[in-house]
């Protein structure tokens, strides 16, 4: 597990300011062929990795952010093409930030647009903000906050009788994962566009792999859909902070640096994990946990 800095717990509850907010990054207005090439990086991911099947049930976590949100809002479009025919079940996932003294994110936007795409969202409720600032009064919170909310949305997934949980992870995402492996473990890997939990009988997929973050930050925008405001004491002061910075620094002399990592890892992918269907040998990545 990669070790990440922060500063005390106490310093961070006092003066933090959160935000999540969409930043104006990408100017392109989301007109119906951008939209279009949208789509069509999703409906690539899911043919390369068999993200999604006939009758699957998906649920997703939304956690407020613009890459869950997002991430639902294509879903949900994808629903209506020929050939794709599954459920999806948004859930997010309360942390129970007013243990910490912190206001509750107020969720009835999300809520609306649930409703708006026919979809109930459910919302379960968990302590894992106060286990981890207060209980465990971890100096490096991150860790074990992942690993809770991991468990609490597979097992949700599971009560609601889905078989698959859809994950808003994104090709920044999967370069900055690479390079946090890299320079803080020694290893080069980054996560499975599909990972089998042995253990759960369930499926993780991440539609959103072949997009960069910037693209899902003019899709929220565009489509003015709604962001939560991240609470965490600790948002912000991570590693991958670093990662996106170095990233970015990489983009600027080489702008097609994420594709041409994407391209790699399904060129010449280690354990296979990144090999598109019909390049495989029969496997897909799997983790007992």
């Amino acid at each position: 597990m990669i070790d990440q800095d922060y500063p005390s717990i106490n310093s961070l509850l006092e003066s933090k300011q959160h935000t999540d907010q969409v930043p104006a990054k990408d100017n392109r207005q989301l007109s119906p062929a951008y939209l279009r090439w949208i789509l069509s990086r999703v409906r690539r991911a899911i043919k390369d990795f068999s993200l999604i099947e006939p009758n699957d049930r998906i649920a997703v976590g939304v956690s407020g952010g613009k890459d869950s949100i997002a991430l639902l809002h294509l879903l949900a479009r994808l629903r209506s093409y020929r050939g794709f025919n599954f459920e999806l079940i948004p859930i997010h996932l309360s942390l129970g930030w007013e243990g910490l003294g912190l206001t509750r994110p107020e969720l009835s936007p999300q809520q609306q647009y649930c409703a708006n795409l026919n979809l109930p969202l459910y919302i379960e409720n968990t302590q894992i903000a106060e286990i981890v600032f207060v209980a465990r009064q971890e100096s490096n919170p991150c860790s074990l906050c992942a690993k809770m909310r991991r468990g609490a949305l597979h097992n949700t997934a599971l009560a609601l009788g889905c078989n698959k949980v859809a994950l808003g992870h994104h090709a920044d995402d999967v370069v900055e994962t690479l390079f946090l492996n890299l320079f803080y473990t020694g290893k080069l890997g980054t996560f499975s566009p599909r990972t089998y939990l042995s253990k759960k009988n369930l499926v993780l997929i991440r539609p959103l792999v072949y997009l960069p973050e910037r693209t899902l930050q003019s899709l929220t925008r565009s489509l003015n859909l709604p962001i939560i405001v991240n609470p965490c004491p600790a948002s912000g002061q991570t590693k991958r902070q670093e990662m996106k910075k170095i990233v970015s620094f990489l983009e600027s002399r080489y702008p097609d640096v994420r594709e041409k990592v994407l391209t790699a890892l399904g060129n010449r992918d280690l354990d296979e994990q990144w090999l598109r269907s019909g390049r495989r040998r029969g496997k897909i990545d799997s983790h007992a946990d």
